[in-house]
């Protein structure tokens, strides 16, 4: 069976039974629209980079060992104030509850089991804290604990000196008294060589009495440093205490919660922030930020948004369709646009799928190209029924409210919406015989081009392209389906209208209609568009030269006045005189010069589509009203970082002497390059030290000669658990070493990262890796944001085309090349336009190459193959070319501008990744659109003539006679294009 055949009985089942059709179509779409609402942003790491990378894997190798990206609660307020008060014991009872641990007792005066404290204990979401008020409880815990296992250790040996000296002053033959005050002193002396070294821990702590966390002295010894300014804390503490001003505490999420699971746990630290209960007394604040808290921000106001955008763009495209669109109904190509998204966006949510950000762009796409393919069918509908009007059908004055094919001016075809359910049926038949698989071609073609995307290494843009095919296979169906039940429906409601409701009818109904402006504006619709049809001498009431409105309508006329001057300020405007004038005139008249104008622009346009900037910088993405933004700032102001990059380093022993060494090593060396420095601190270092494991070691680790594999095991065995866990795994085969980095674009923050790896030489039987959200995200920017990737995936988008199209129609390259002609100068007539406009791309906009060739693809397909139709309908060259851009250049126009309409509401948009992702979509498509008007005539007129695979040798001929070396030449060659026909 042919694809006409199939695709006319396709139409034809939908047009015999168009309520079941219509029933089953809403059922469906309310169905996955409910889904759809389930669907929520993700931000996840592997919609950066594949599962199956390297990457991808050691990140998650990490997470599970160590927990995700920290978020930060930064204390701001005198450090002093802070740790020398009872403000130290809020902060420590704050650390407990943020990591669930606070004993069952204590949930009730803590907010009970519904309180922030209470959940996070019993659901455990957090894999561990760092913060000041648990480091301090800690090393005096642990510092009580070495010294009452020293001291028990010191009682042992006294009592073993005491038998060894007695024992030896007995077989001296010495008297038992003598030898047990020989044996008390010995005692005495190995219990005073332990006071000794308690009385240097104490006067090295200020220590009268045992370390506390409420012992200033202890406290103050522990933190601040001896050698700076007064208040300074020990750079070896940066991770807590960044400077004299600020606290930190990092809060480590487990890596198996979703991503509902972290926003709820994100949501409860804030509340748990909040409670009266941490509230410090000595004027510090707490700020919650970090980049999980950004990125659930973020996800969670765009949701925002989207619904409030997602309206706008509806009531535009809404409007446009009706200023432009003459079809009946107007706005039936809407419906099916909104129909196909919500069967896209349903089985996404069935497939148990999330919204990525890229997704999120495949709806205002969709839209657009599925209310092009409603309108193409539509408009091939309504020109069946004006043929067979034509041929006999003739249409009455009263035959109902009649709808104009063509433009306003002339040369359309009054059509009522009278007619017999039987003619409608049979227009879909005719229309999806002659239409369909046109249309179907231009939808396949545009697949071929957004197939490059399923090439892209970035997992959510993959995801972005195979959404968007399928959204558009579902959009060609319905447009056929349900726009067929819809049309044939219409013809019935038109047959009510012609059996007693005429126009009279319809004028002395609406008279009895409320005055508002609801029925205001109806009553234009139906009376003002019924002259403009052409089916009746007589206007409509209130319209100009009719009788005069029924009262209570006065307002009608200065409505209707409104309506008609915005559609003809679209349809007939400056603009689109200039690009029919070109269009259907100088391209046919010189096709040769108008194409290698086009051909120029676009080698520019290709040109400069390499220095074309790409914004980066996500915290200029983003809303910058977003709380957790202002405080990611304010964090990195303070403290001279804002995110985290980490180095695993995997061994079978990190113990061993050699592996800690090369550790310290590395970390210096790193700190040093990026101009991080103990005595300046941060300052403006693109890298600072973080908690790492050589830190645990101090300088021992400079020197293996002053560092053995006991000291090593010995040290890892002195520090708390609590803590060791946070840099080193149970079994000792993994250790991390991590930087704080400053806030910058993600081209910058990948150059910081390459310098990193390339510096990386481990020891024999060590591998280290660089992980971490930051990693991910500056790895998929730059394979996502190379100019030379992007004309890559322009090449082999049109190569997919071309073949696409060779196979639709078997193999006729002369067929295939016309629309691919302008599809390739679009590309870069798009990239040109941006340049110029200084429209930066963003991670959302750099798949706009492929975006570019498909909607290309959909104008240049429809027009060429309706001006083939044409011609094989015996037309002449400039009638075909008439007759293709009366009907089907008008409702590409329409659709174009309706889609054009969509995309410019996004620039109203306060999230800077949509608005500029709207404003280069609304540029692109532009571009587009009125390139492949005025292009492809002269390619269709260059094909006529048989010139159009030789146009290049021709332009090369010409080219070289106008070398200035070779003047005879230059001559000859002005001599012949003087004489040349045009």
């Amino acid at each position: 069976m042919s694809t006409a055949r199939l695709l006319s009985a396709l139409t034809g089942g939908a047009a015999r039974r168009p309520l079941l059709v219509l029933a089953l179509a809403t059922a469906l779409g309310l169905g996955c629209a409910a889904f759809a609402l389930r669907l929520h942003p993700t931000a996840a790491a592997d919609t950066l980079v594949g599962r199956s990378s390297s990457g991808y894997q050691s990140t998650q190798r990490f997470y599970k060992q160590f927990g995700v990206e920290p978020v930060a609660v930064l204390v701001k307020g005198d450090l002093q104030q802070l740790v020398l008060s009872d403000d130290i014991d809020r902060l420590l009872g704050l650390e407990g509850c943020l990591s669930g641990n606070v004993p069952p007792a204590g949930i009730v005066k803590e907010g009970g089991p519904r309180g922030p404290c209470g959940q996070l204990a019993r659901t455990h979401p957090v894999k561990v804290v760092f913060g000041p008020g648990t480091f301090i409880n800690e090393a005096a815990v642990q510092i009580n604990r070495q010294l009452s296992s020293q001291s028990a250790q010191a009682k042992v040996q006294a009592k073993q000196a005491q038998r060894v000296v007695y024992k030896a002053a007995l077989a001296r033959k010495l008297g038992v008294q003598q030898a047990l005050q020989l044996g008390k002193q010995a005692s005495k002396i190995t219990l005073a060589r332990f006071m000794e070294s308690v009385t240097k821990l104490a006067l090295q702590y200020g220590l009268s009495s045992a370390p506390s966390i409420n012992d200033p002295n202890f406290v103050s010894t522990l933190v601040f440093g001896n050698t700076v300014p007064r208040g300074t804390p020990k750079q070896r503490f940066a991770y807590l205490f960044p400077s004299a001003r600020t606290a930190l505490i990092s809060v480590r999420l487990r890596a198996n919660l979703s991503e509902r699971e972290r926003s709820r746990t994100i949501g409860l630290i804030r509340r748990a922030v909040a409670m009266p209960q941490w509230h410090l007394q000595h004027g510090e604040s707490y700020l919650v930020t970090g980049e999980p808290a950004v990125v659930s921000d973020l996800t969670s106001s765009i949701s925002h948004s989207l619904v409030l955008l997602l309206v706008a763009v509806l009531l535009v495209m809404a409007g446009a369709l009706s200023l432009i669109f003459r079809g009946r109904p107007r706005l039936l190509p809407l419906g099916v646009a909104l129909l196909a998204a919500a069967l896209t966006f349903g089985a996404l949510s069935a497939s148990g799928a999330s919204l990525t950000m890229a997704s999120i762009a495949v709806l205002p796409v969709l839209v657009g190209l599925a209310v092009d393919y409603s309108i193409q069918f539509q408009s091939r509908v309504d020109e069946a029924l004006a043929e067979g009007a034509g041929a006999g059908a003739g249409v009455g004055v009263g035959a109902g409210v009649g709808a104009g094919v063509g433009d306003r001016k002339g040369g359309g075809v009054g059509v009522g919406e009278g007619s017999g359910v039987g003619d409608r049926r049979a227009a879909v038949r005719r229309a999806a015989i002659l239409g369909a698989p046109t249309i179907a071609t231009a939808g396949a073609a545009s697949i071929g081009g957004l197939l490059v995307l399923l090439l892209s290494p970035v997992p959510m843009v993959r995801g972005f392209g195979l959404l968007l095919i399928i959204g558009i296979v579902l959009a060609f169906l319905c447009a056929l389906t349900v726009g067929s039940s819809m049309l044939v429906l219409a013809g019935r409601r038109g047959e009510g209208a012609e059996r007693g409701e005429g126009a009279e009818g319809s004028s002395s109904f609406l008279k009895n209609v409320p005055s508002s402006y609801l029925s205001s504006f109806f009553l234009f619709r139906f009376s003002g568009d019924r002259k403009r049809a052409g089916l009746g001498g007589s206007a409509g009431p209130g319209s100009p030269g009719g009788p005069p409105g029924p009262r209570g309508l006065g307002g009608l006329s200065g409505l209707a006045s409104a309506w008609r001057g915005a559609r003809e300020l679209l349809l007939d405007n400056r603009l689109n005189r200039f690009v029919s004038r070109v269009a259907l005139v100088h391209a046919v008249r010189q096709p040769a010069r108008v194409l290698g104008i086009g051909l120029a622009l676009a080698a520019l346009g290709w040109g400069l589509d390499t220095q074309t900037h790409v914004e980066t910088d996500i915290a200029k993405l983003v809303p910058q009203n977003l709380p957790s933004l202002r405080n990611l700032n304010t964090l990195e102001r303070l403290t001279g970082v804002g995110g985290e990059i980490d180095l695993t380093v995997n061994a079978k022993d990190l113990t061993k002497p050699a592996v800690i060494q090369w550790m310290g090593s590395y970390e210096r060396a790193i700190l040093k390059r990026f101009h991080y420095s103990p005595a300046r601190g941060c300052g403006k270092a693109q890298l600072c030290p973080a908690f790492s494991l050589p830190d645990l070691f101090q300088g021992a680790s400079a020197s293996s000669s002053k560092l053995t594999q006991a000291d090593v095991r010995g040290l890892l065995g002195a520090i708390p658990p609590y803590f060791s866990q946070g840099v080193v795994s149970a079994d000792r085969r993994v250790g991390t070493i991590a930087f704080g980095i400053r806030l910058m674009p993600l081209d910058e923050q990948q150059r910081v990262i390459d310098t990193m790896r390339a510096s990386l030489h481990p020891p024999a039987g060590v591998s280290a890796q660089l992980v971490g959200l930051q990693v991910l995200a500056a790895q998929a920017n730059a394979r996502a944001a190379s100019p030379w990737r992007r004309m890559f995936g322009l090449l082999i988008g049109l190569a997919a085309v071309a073949l696409v199209l060779l196979l639709a129609f078997r193999g006729d390259r002369r067929r295939a090349l016309v629309p691919l002609v302008p599809i390739a100068l679009a590309t870069g007539w798009s990239a040109l336009v941006l340049f110029l406009v200084r429209v930066p791309l963003n991670p959302m906009s750099v798949t706009l190459g492929a975006l570019v060739i498909a909607i290309s693809t959909e104008f240049s397909v429809l027009l060429s193959e309706r001006h083939r139709q044409e011609r094989l309908a015996g037309h002449s060259m400039a009638e075909a070319l008439r007759r293709c851009y009366h009907h089907t250049g008008t409702a590409v126009a329409a659709s174009g501008v309706t889609a054009i309409a969509g995309f410019g509401v996004l620039v109203l948009s306060d999230i800077r990744m949509l608005r500029d992702f709207g404003l280069v979509t609304l540029i692109d498509l532009t571009a587009s659109l009125l390139g492949v008007l005025v292009v492809l005539p002269a390619t269709l007129e260059l094909a006529e003539r048989g010139e159009l695979t030789g146009l290049p040798a021709r332009w090369a001929r010409a080219l070289w006679t106008r070398v200035p070396s070779v003047p005879n030449l230059r001559r000859r060659g002005r001599g012949r294009a003087r004489h040349e026909p045009v």
